[in-house]
């Protein structure tokens, strides 16, 4: 790597990091129920090796009945010993692996585009120097990550504790040394490594990876089963051992696939009972097409072809997004100024002169990463899928570098005087000034208006109300906290702001089977349920709960408001 790559991949990195860190912990303006619950769960297995159930070392978390994989909550740990128990240690994490995948990137794109020494990288004019061949390498590896470093759907999961955005670090490396173990058979143990862990990361992951690894395998099969056997038997052993744990878990517990369940469109009531109606009215009808057609398998069919085809969806990448939480306001996914050129990309990459092998796997890459969100509820969604990254990066960089030797052609055919030298210039100068408006606009999209817009969906107001709480509490009998509506999962917030002694917490019985849906959760002075004003009988105690838990009429200690000024929490006592 000569001086000027190593710059200019210094900078990369440096814009990642500040993109990720630059008032990280406050933006966005609160942590959400997943994070605390992973903060919460980090904090007690340092404290006690066991997560809030009083399990030992799980492999995956109960939490809140969605059985997350364990992984990030271990990765938590020492950012969580380190820093305390915050959000700025819970998000780290996530923070780090996303700018550990814009190195990964880079150098993944490089080996990708040198599978074929002898191939042109691209294509202006025949050009045959090899020197020239290894620029354009680095010029996509480099603007890949580049992209990467700045792109708002990566951004957005590298500054919260979204354990998907790990799984895309994980699997960047894990194909990065998948490629180098053709020279250097060792590397075919890290990739095992890495592939193994993103099963522990995200339920998606359990998906992706095998999906991922066939067509490794399958693109690059000459290459792969050239390399020793000992080393394939090796790499085969080590995935099979980090495996083997999540495997047993989901064999031996009843509940491990009940967030699957729960997402999936198999058992999605809504889809049942439609597609019931329809036979029982075809039936009624003697339709026979329609029996034909209405068949549940067919019914299922098109659910799943038409939630694949919803993440490639223009408006849900480009402008809108789909959940708050998972983009910025007023923002899709990605830029608007990478529009033209990711098509541009794509054509190139099918019809320039690629080795065949590199474009059959990012293609087929590109193609596998959302099935694992087509078979669910909620679609497009943008974290099922975030699997779909660096693959856009490296298109639309492709379709940059071949507008940019395009115009860099045009120009120089052209007279000093010709006018449409000068309006070649102008566009040029036109888009440039487009795409720092888009970036711009992007930053304070996120950095600014976010927090005011969109504070509501990211659980906002609990810390503020722990605090006021802290001092007091002890001046009550009890304190019922609502579990209902914004409520909902309030136990853990308070665990997690209080930094509730996970000791105590568990010789009190830890998070109760089924108690946030039956009846409460509860510690120390702390009860989180629904409740009715009226019908608590006890006295001098607080209630917490949103603005639809309470009357106008109700003496309200404090409120919390979200920075829109509209009510988040309100104390009420009695």
């Amino acid at each position: 790597m000569n001086k000027k790559v190593l710059i200019i991949l210094g900078l990369i990195l440096f814009t990642a990091a500040i993109l990720r860190l630059w008032d990280f912990g406050k933006v966005p303006i609160s942590p959400d129920w997943d994070e605390v619950a992973l903060g919460y769960n980090a904090y007690s297995l340092l404290h006690t090796g066991r997560d809030e159930y009083g399990k030992f070392l799980p492999i995956v978390l109960r939490s809140f009945d969605d059985y997350k994989p364990a992984l990030y909550a271990y990765f938590s740990i020492p950012a969580v010993a380190l820093f305390g128990l915050n959000t700025f240690a819970v998000r780290l994490p996530s923070a780090v692996f996303g700018v550990l995948a814009v190195i990964a990137t880079y150098f993944l794109v490089k080996e990708l585009f040198k599978t074929n020494p002898k191939s042109e990288i691209l294509n202006p004019k025949q050009i045959q120097n090899t020197k020239y061949k290894i620029l354009n390498t680095e010029m996509i590896a480099l603007l890949s990550a580049f992209l990467l470093a700045i792109s708002p759907w990566h951004i957005q999961f590298s500054r919260v504790a979204f354990e998907a955005n790990v799984g895309v670090a994980l699997n960047v490396f894990g194909i990065l040394f998948f490629l180098k173990a053709f020279k250097k058979p060792w590397f075919l143990l890290l990739s095992a490594l890495m592939l193994g862990l993103s099963l522990h990361v995200y339920q998606s992951e359990k998906v992706f990876v095998p999906l991922l690894i066939a067509i490794l395998v399958s693109s690059f099969r000459k290459e792969f089963f050239s390399i020793r056997k000992k080393y394939i038997y090796i790499s085969l052993i080590i995935f099979t051992i980090i495996c083997l744990p999540l495997i047993l878990f989901t064999l031996t517990n009843k509940d491990a696939l009940s967030r699957a369940k729960g997402v999936s469109i198999f058992s999605n009531a809504s889809i049942i009972e439609a597609n019931t109606e329809k036979i029982a009215r075809d039936k009624a009808n003697n339709d026979i097409l329609g029996l034909v057609l209405d068949n549940r398998r067919i019914e299922f069919a098109k659910y799943v072809a038409g939630g694949y085809l919803s993440h490639l969806d223009l408006n849900w990448l480009f402008i809108t997004g789909d959940i708050s939480r998972h983009h910025a306001p007023n923002m899709g996914l990605l830029y608007l100024f990478e529009f033209p050129f990711f098509f541009i990309g794509i054509y190139g990459l099918i019809f320039g002169k690629f080795d065949k092998k590199t474009k059959l796997f990012i293609f087929s890459w590109f193609l596998i990463a959302p099935i694992p969100a087509s078979i669910t509820s909620g679609v497009p969604h943008a974290v099922r899928t975030l699997n779909f990254l660096p693959t856009f990066q490296v298109f639309t960089a492709i379709g940059i570098i071949q507008i940019l030797y395009s115009v860099r052609a045009s120009y120089l055919r052209l007279k000093i005087y010709d006018l449409r030298k000068y309006l070649l210039i102008l566009g040029l100068t036109s888009y440039v000034l487009f795409t720092v408006v888009n970036f711009v606009y992007y930053l304070n999209q996120y950095f600014v208006q976010q927090n005011y817009f969109h504070a509501k969906y990211w659980q906002y107001g609990y810390k503020e109300i722990v605090d006021f709480i802290a001092p007091i509490h002890k001046n009550y009998n009890k304190i019922i906290v609502s579990n209902v509506g914004i409520m909902d999962q309030s136990y853990m917030f308070f665990l997690f702001y209080s930094k509730y002694d996970p000791y105590k917490y568990l010789s009190q019985g830890g998070t109760r089977s089924g108690g946030f849906k039956e009846g409460g959760n509860k510690f120390d002075i702390f009860e989180f349920r629904s409740f009715n004003y009226y019908t608590e009988k006890e006295n001098n105690i607080l209630l917490v709960g949103g603005q639809d838990d309470f009357a106008e009429e109700f003496h309200t200690i404090t409120r919390i408001d979200y920075p829109d000024k509209s009510s988040a929490i309100r104390v009420v006592d009695k």
